[in-house]
């Protein structure tokens, strides 16, 4: 008899274990609280100006993942509820991430945020190694031309994932707000 058999014998039927749900929008972030940020170079105002956020995040951080530079949400409410929260200070370095090159977050960057008085830097990811890295891109190509990132935000301290906030549905702005986030 096999051992499955003998256990399923030795437990009443109530003790069963029920079936998890499998549905979800989304499969499950992989990354997730402990792990360590990415040693991945990102693009910063040009191509050759490279920052890696596995190096320059040491003490508190927090990296925000977002779809697409200039796309309504972001520039409407993500990003700006960041901008304008009071506890942005206390947050320690914040970056804005998206899979684009760095010219269009520059771009982006001057657009919110013209006098640079946040302190929030915008980094490109143009291939996506980053993004794909912290599993944590989705098929857009219908709407995007390519695979983006989910909008996602990640408090980090001494590199390493303290609290993940990714949303469900890939885009939409709740779980990743400031509101939720900083505190």
């Amino acid at each position: 008899m096999s051992h499955s058999r003998t256990l399923l014998r030795v437990l009443p039927r109530s003790a069963t274990i029920p079936a998890r749900r499998t549905f979800t929008t989304t499969s499950p972030a992989f990354v997730g609280v402990g792990d360590r940020i990415p040693d991945i170079e990102l693009v910063e105002g040009s191509p050759g100006n490279k920052v890696n956020l596995a190096k320059e995040l040491k003490g508190k951080g927090v990296i925000i993942g977002v779809p697409a530079a200039f796309s309504p949400s972001c520039s409407a409410a993500h990003i700006p509820g960041y901008l304008n929260s009071p506890f942005l200070k206390a947050a320690g370095q914040v970056f804005v991430v998206s899979v684009n090159d760095a010219f269009v977050m520059k771009a982006w960057g001057a657009t919110l945020d013209p006098t640079d008085k946040s302190g929030i830097r915008f980094l490109g990811d143009p291939d996506a190694r980053f993004t794909e890295a912290l599993d944590l891109s989705f098929e857009s190509a219908s709407l995007f031309g390519n695979n983006r990132s989910k909008r996602y935000a990640l408090v980090v301290e001494d590199g390493k994932v303290k609290e993940a906030h990714v949303e469900p549905d890939n885009t939409g702005v709740d779980v990743s707000s400031a509101d939720k986030v900083l505190k």
